[in-house]
């Protein structure tokens, strides 16, 4: 059995987050679970994680496969700042995504982009 097909048009969110506890940034274990936890709250399908720590007191660096895409992390406790990257085509909702992780990591500041992709009706070659 085969997954439905996605369309390509989808939402892709860059979010920087400042000022948060350390604490919240060091566990491989914690931004997994955050993050599988923020898929699962946007109606994506996860297919891969992949998360590493740089060592005791470091941060982390993860991503999430999705069948609508990715989310991706990369977080650096000693200045309380994280990197998220969420990217869903289809039905998929990533600011749901989004709002579990700000949720979740209680930032002072964030700053959010939102790019729309793949809803252009043609293409352009670079």
């Amino acid at each position: 059995m085969s997954a439905p097909a996605h369309r390509p048009a989808g939402i892709h969110l860059l979010a920087d987050f400042h000022g948060i506890a350390a604490g919240l940034l060091l566990s491989c274990d914690t931004i997994d679970t955050l993050l599988r936890q923020a898929a699962l709250a946007a109606g994506a399908t996860i297919l891969h994680g992949h998360f590493h720590s740089f060592g005791p007191q470091q941060g982390v660096t993860g991503v999430l496969l999705l069948a609508e895409s990715h989310i991706s992390i990369h977080t650096w406790p000693e200045y309380g700042f994280a990197a998220a990257d969420i990217f869903m085509c289809g039905d998929a909702q990533p600011q749901l995504a989004l709002a579990i992780i700000d949720a979740a990591l209680t930032p002072s500041s964030r700053s959010i982009q939102t790019i729309s992709r793949g809803a252009a009706a043609t293409t352009q070659e670079i």
